[in-house]
């Protein structure tokens, strides 16, 4: 169907997304803020994986602690690879990725002109 329409607070959640990733050991976790750029979402959160195992661990992390704040994912994809996992929220998609695959698809310079904010401990 139609997506739905965007909800409160989405740096929020981008916060939230990125705190999670990183309680499943993911690196490289950064915000993009594509708000200024992008009428499809607010804000993109990367994150990458040494493994296929790890991939999936951050995403279902992700899934299941936003879930836990009420907010729902809406699409997911990639599951079957597991070397880029997509789960679209509405306001924020949230791309884990294995770290080859994230080196190979460069998507921080594809949108480069978006602010990034790297979220370490």
């Amino acid at each position: 169907g139609p997506r739905p329409a965007r909800g409160p607070r989405p740096q929020e959640t981008a916060r939230a997304a990125a705190r999670l990733a990183l309680e499943k050991k993911a690196e490289g976790v950064q915000i993009l803020d594509l708000s200024g750029l992008s009428s499809v979402c607010d804000y993109f959160v990367l994150a990458s994986a040494r493994s296929e195992t790890q991939v999936r661990a951050i995403a279902d992390r992700i899934e299941e602690g936003l879930s836990e704040k009420g907010v729902r994912v809406w699409h997911r994809e990639g599951y079957a690879g597991r070397r880029w996992i997509l789960l679209d929220f509405v306001d924020i998609v949230v791309h884990v990725f294995h770290q080859e695959t994230r080196e190979f698809y460069m998507l921080e310079r594809l949108w480069g002109d978006a602010p990034v904010e790297t979220i370490d401990e």
